[in-house]
C-alpha cells in the first residue's frame, strides 16, 4: 500500500513516453503530449490514477522549479538590453488584451472583476512552447524571435502580481489595509532578496564551492529556492513568488550558469507532471457537452491574441510581416495560466464548468500553436504582398523622420545584430560607404543618433532595398537569422541589381544551396566556419606550429568551399568575373616594410615563383594600375590583387610581410 504513490508515478512516466513519442512525430509539442497522457489517465477517462493529490503536490513543486529557473535566466543586464520590447511590446500586450477579454466577457454577461481576471488567463502565452519551437527552428535570434521573448518575458513578470491581485478581483472582504498589508510583505521580501543577492548568496556560494563537491552544489540550490518560496508562503504570499525572488537572487551570482544547468532537469521532470495533472483535471465530457462553445472560445483567444499582439507589434514601429508572425506564435494560452486559474478556481472566480471549458480552450490553443507558427510566414507574405507598402513596412517616429540616403559604389549590410556590427566598424575604419537595413526601430534610433546611414525596414521589400540605393551598391551582406527572410532579400536584390555582389550569412550547409539557386554569390554557413574554429583551437592546444595549423586550414577551407562554390557555379545567376573563375580567388595585399618584396620588380618573378599567384592589379595611392608592366618595382604600402588557388594565395601572403 505504502507504494501506491510511486506506482503511480511510474504509470504516468511510462504513458508519457509512449504518448509524447507519438505526438513528436505528429509534430507537436511535448507539453500538449503530456497534456494528453494527464486526460487518458485521470479519473475522468481510464482512471489508471484515482488519487491525484500527491501528483498535484508535486506538479506544485515543478511551477516553483519553473519560477524559479526563469528568475535565474532574467539577467538584469539582459532585461536593460531589451527594455523597450519588453515594456512597451510586452505591456501594451498583456494590458490590451485584458482590456479586449472585459469587454467582450462583460458583453455576454459576466461580472466585470470576473472578465479581468479572464483576460489575466487569455494574456499569458506559452513560454515553455514558442522558445522550444523557436530554438529547433533556428529563429530564436531572428526579429519576430528577439520581438517574441521581449513579450514573453514581460508575461512572466506578470504572473506574480496576477497572483496577488486575484483575491482582491473575487472581492473577498480586502479592506484597503489589508491590500496595503499584502504589498508591503511583498515589498519586504523583495528587499531581503536584494540585499540577499548582494551579500548572503554569493557568501553562501563561496563556502559550498571549496568543498568542490558538486552533489552539495546542487543541494544548495534547492535549498534556497524551496527554501525561499517556503518562507515567503509563511508570510502570507505564493510559493511561486519566493522561488521567482530566489532565482533572481541566484541570477546576479557569478555561479548562476552552473546553478540553472543543474536544476534544470529537476524542473522537466517535476514540471512535465504539472502538466500531466493539469490534464487529468479535464473532464472529457466538457468536448461532447460543449463542442460549439469550445470551438468558438478557441478562435476568439486565436483571433484576440493575434490582433491585439500585432497591434503591439506595429505600434513599436516593427514591420507588419514581423509583427504578424510574432502575434500568431504568441496567439496560445500559456502554462501560468494554468497556474493562475487555480488560484482563481480557489477564489470563486471561476466555476468547475468554466474552469472545465478554459482548460479544453487552453489545450486545444497549446496544440494549434505548431500550425500557427509553420502557416505564420506564409500569411505575413501573402497580406504584405497585397497591402500598400506604406501600411507594411512599419509606423512609428522612425518611418517620418529617415533622410534619403546618398551613396554610390557603397555596402548594403542586412541586420545589425553581431555580425552586421562587427562589419559596419571595419568598413568605418577603412572609409568604405555603407548603408544598414534594420527592423529593430529602437536600434535604428540609436545608431541614426551616432551619425550611421541606417534605414529602418525589411530588407525583402521592394522600396526599402531602392531607398538603400542597391542599384548604385557594390555588394550586399545579409546578416540575418531567418532563413526564408534570407532567401527573400537575396533574391530581390538579384533582380534589382544584377551585377551586384551578394554575400549571405547562414546557419547549415543545407541552407546554401537554395540561397545560390536564388543569386547569392558567397554564402558563409556558421555550421561550417564553426568546425574551422573549433580545429584550429584543437590544434594550437596540442601545439602544432601555426604554418602547420594555417596549412591545415586552408586545406579544408578549399575542400569545403570548392563544394560550396560548385553549387555557387551550377546555379549562378550574377555577372562578374567570379563567375567565370573555377577554382580560384582573388585577394588583396600590401607591402609591408621590411618585406622580401619591397624594392624588386615584377620581372624577379618572386611572387609566381615562389607562390604560383598572379598579379592582376596594382593599386599605389590613388593610382589603379591593371595588368601592370614588368619592370614595375614595388613599393612599401602597395597594394597587390592577386589571382590563384587559396594555397597559392596563403604562400604569396607571406611574401608581403615583414
Amino acid at each position: 500500500m505504502e507504494y501506491n504513490f510511486l506506482k503511480d508515478i511510474a504509470l504516468l512516466f511510462g504513458l508519457a513516453l509512449i504518448t509524447v513519442v507519438l505526438f513528436r512525430k505528429l509534430y507537436f509539442p511535448s507539453i500538449v503530449g503530456f497534456l494528453v497522457t494527464g486526460i487518458l489517465a485521470g479519473p475522468h477517462a481510464f482512471a489508471v490514477i484515482r488519487n491525484t493529490h500527491d501528483v498535484e503536490k508535486m506538479a506544485e513543486i515543478g511551477v516553483v522549479l519553473l519560477l524559479f529557473t526563469i528568475g535565474i535566466e532574467l539577467s538584469l543586464k539582459e532585461l536593460m538590453r531589451i527594455k523597450h520590447l519588453l515594456l512597451w511590446g510586452g505591456g501594451l500586450q498583456v494590458g490590451v488584451t485584458i482590456l479586449a477579454v472585459m469587454a467582450v466577457g462583460t458583453t455576454v454577461g459576466y461580472a466585470a472583476r470576473q472578465s479581468v481576471f479572464l483576460g489575466c488567463l487569455a494574456a499569458l502565452s506559452s513560454t515553455a512552447i514558442v522558445i522550444k519551437l523557436f530554438i529547433d527552428a533556428g529563429e530564436a535570434d531572428s526579429p519576430h524571435g528577439r520581438l517574441a521573448m521581449g513579450i514573453l518575458i514581460f508575461q512572466d513578470l506578470c504572473i506574480v502580481p496576477m497572483v496577488l491581485v486575484t483575491p482582491l478581483l473575487a472581492g473577498g472582504g480586502e479592506s484597503l489595509q489589508g491590500t496595503l498589508l499584502i504589498v508591503a510583505k511583498a515589498a519586504a521580501v523583495v528587499l531581503a532578496a536584494h540585499f540577499g543577492a548582494r551579500f548572503l548568496v554569493p557568501w553562501i556560494f563561496a563556502q559550498v564551492v571549496k568543498t568542490r563537491s558538486r552533489e552539495l552544489f546542487i543541494l544548495t540550490i534547492i535549498f534556497i529556492g524551496l527554501g525561499t518560496a517556503w518562507l515567503t508562503s509563511l508570510a502570507g504570499l505564493s510559493l511561486a513568488l519566493g522561488a521567482f525572488i530566489a532565482g533572481l537572487a541566484i541570477s546576479e551570482s557569478e555561479y548562476s550558469h552552473q546553478a540553472l544547468s543543474d536544476i534544470i532537469p529537476f524542473r522537466e521532470a517535476f514540471l512535465s507532471l504539472f502538466f500531466i495533472s493539469v490534464g487529468m483535471l479535464l473532464d472529457p465530457e466538457i468536448l461532447l457537452q460543449y463542442p460549439l462553445l469550445i470551438a468558438s472560445l478557441v478562435i476568439t483567444i486565436l483571433v484576440i491574441k493575434s490582433l491585439v499582439t500585432t497591434g503591439a507589434a506595429l505600434a513599436l514601429g516593427v514591420p507588419l510581416r514581423i509583427a504578424i508572425i510574432t502575434a500568431l506564435s504568441l496567439a496560445q494560452i500559456g502554462e501560468f495560466s494554468f497556474v493562475l486559474s487555480q488560484a482563481g478556481v480557489k477564489a470563486g472566480l471561476l466555476t468547475p464548468e468554466l474552469y472545465q471549458i478554459f482548460l479544453a480552450a487552453s489545450i486545444a490553443t497549446m496544440g494549434l500553436t505548431p500550425a500557427c507558427i509553420r502557416f505564420a510566414g506564409p500569411l505575413a507574405d501573402y497580406l504584405v504582398g497585397v497591402l500598400p507598402h506604406t501600411w507594411s513596412r512599419g509606423r512609428g517616429v522612425l518611418a517620418r523622420h529617415e533622410k534619403p540616403i546618398v551613396l554610390s559604389d557603397h555596402m548594403i549590410i542586412v541586420g545589425y545584430g553581431v555580425n552586421g556590427k562587427n562589419l559596419a566598424r571595419v568598413l568605418s575604419k577603412l572609409k568604405i560607404a555603407f548603408v544598414v537595413i534594420e527592423t529593430n526601430p529602437f536600434t535604428v534610433r540609436k545608431e541614426a543618433k551616432k551619425g550611421h546611414h541606417i534605414l529602418f525596414g525589411d530588407a525583402a521589400k521592394h522600396e526599402v532595398l531602392q531607398q538603400a540605393r542597391i542599384e548604385q551598391a557594390r555588394g550586399m551582406v545579409v546578416a540575418i537569422s531567418d532563413a526564408a527572410a534570407s532567401r527573400r532579400v537575396a533574391a530581390l536584390a538579384r533582380q534589382l541589381n544584377p551585377a551586384i555582389h551578394i554575400i549571405v550569412r547562414t546557419r547549415y550547409l543545407l541552407e546554401v544551396e537554395p540561397l545560390y539557386k536564388l543569386g547569392a554569390n558567397e554564402v558563409v554557413p556558421e555550421e561550417f566556419e564553426t568546425s574551422v574554429e573549433i580545429l584550429s583551437r584543437v590544434l594550437r592546444n596540442y601545439l602544432v606550429p601555426q604554418d602547420d595549423i594555417e596549412h591545415c586550414i586552408a586545406e579544408v577551407r578549399s575542400d569545403g568551399y570548392e563544394m560550396l562554390r560548385t553549387m555557387s557555379r551550377r546555379h549562378s545567376h550574377a555577372v562578374g568575373i567570379s563567375g567565370y573563375l573555377s577554382g580560384a580567388e582573388l585577394a588583396t595585399f600590401r607591402v609591408q616594410k621590411g618585406a622580401v618584396l619591397e624594392g624588386r620588380s615584377l620581372s624577379d618573378g618572386t611572387i609566381r615563383s615562389r607562390s604560383g599567384a598572379t598579379v592582376m592589379v596594382i593599386k599605389r595611392g590613388e593610382e589603379i594600375v591593371p595588368n601592370p608592366d614588368p619592370v614595375w618595382e614595388l613599393q612599401r604600402d602597395d597594394i597587390l590583387l592577386l589571382l590563384g588557388s587559396s594555397e597559392q594565395l596563403a604562400a604569396a601572403g607571406k611574401l608581403f610581410g615583414a
